[in-house]
């Protein structure tokens, strides 16, 4: 009887022990957080919501989108970085809070490059430079040349101080030696009004937010701000097409969790986005959108974007000595 009791007791015991390890392994096993750094009802958290209808699938649990707005994106940034690396607690990033705005505030809170662990490149929105009809011109050159004869009449709108249609402007003006004046504004809205009755000449907006205006005649495309041309303007050449070679200000999206999350809960995240983006609905939705789907999906890719992202906005700012705090 002891005999036989004796092995009965380590099996039990080497059960028990086992069991909360795998248990541990298990995820997701409760809900998963996607936090928007931005108000709701804007085109990112529409983007999150309906990717996060799509997750549901292959993560077999809710994903639940949390907007976190402030500072530019910092503020749902900040929390996710400092969050459980556990894999539940999740960031939908862009250009702003994982690439311009560590160059722009003195004390964001966090690290673009070390403060998260890299999960999926969604992909882009292409900025595109529009003019008010008045202004005498068709393309980008033509359009230098009218700058450069009149350095006080040409101005461009943004959606506030290091906003992406402010940095556009900036970098525009460097590679093409004019100096267009900047107009900031509260929000997209106000700038957008603002253009369309000619109190400022030009805008480098999102092209959803343009689209409607430009097939009314009420705005002139005059280049796409991104390396590759928009299945929604097929026509309309980029601007370094049209002689400011490498010019692209497009608005990137990514998801990240916070450093340190297991390298195969990043993985199954990765699985679980790539599904979803994979969905008809998702792709006519993003489509529709105006945003061009990455062609590298993995981990790697959006470490290695960033990477490059960081310095390239860092030098822009310092060099147009721009700050917000």
């Amino acid at each position: 009887m002891k005999r036989l009791l004796i092995p009965l007791l380590l099996a039990t015991a080497t059960l028990t022990a086992a069991a909360p390890a795998s248990a541990a392994d298990a995820y997701p096993t409760r809900p998963v957080t996607l936090v928007v750094p931005f108000p709701p009802g804007g085109p990112t958290d529409a983007m999150a919501r309906r990717l996060a209808e799509k997750l549901r699938q292959p993560l077999n649990q809710n994903v639940i989108v949390e907007n976190r707005a402030g500072a530019g994106g910092n503020i749902g940034s900040e929390y996710v970085a400092h969050a459980k690396p556990d894999g539940y607690t999740i960031l939908f990033g862009t250009s702003g809070p994982l690439a311009i705005n560590i160059s722009l505030y003195k004390n964001q809170g966090y690290d673009p490059e070390k403060s998260f662990a890299p999960v999926i490149r969604i992909g882009h929105l292409p900025n595109i430079l529009v003019v008010h009809p008045s202004v005498p011109a068709t393309n980008v050159q033509e359009l230098i040349a009218y700058a450069k004869q009149h350095p006080d009449k040409l101005s461009y709108a943004s959606s506030g101080n290091g906003a992406s249609s402010h940095l556009a402007g900036i970098l525009f003006n460097q590679m093409a030696g004019t100096q267009i004046m900047h107009i900031p504004y509260k929000g997209t809205g106000p700038a957008l009004n603002d253009l369309l009755g000619g109190q400022v000449s030009m805008s480098f907006t999102d092209i959803l937010t343009a689209l409607p205006h430009i097939k009314a005649g009420k705005l002139r495309a005059i280049g796409l701000a991104s390396a590759q041309r928009s299945d929604a303007l097929p026509d309309l050449p980029t601007i370094s097409e049209q002689g400011l070679n490498g010019y692209d200000v497009s608005v990137f999206f990514g998801i990240v969790a916070p450093k340190d999350t297991p390298a195969a809960t990043v993985n199954q995240l990765n699985q679980a986005f790539r599904a979803a983006l994979a969905d008809p609905d998702v792709k006519q939705a993003l489509q529709s959108q105006g945003i061009v789907a990455a062609q590298d999906q993995s981990p790697a890719a959006l470490t290695g974007f960033i990477a490059e992202e960081v310095p390239k906005w860092r030098a822009l700012i310092k060099s147009a000595n721009v700050s917000i705090d």
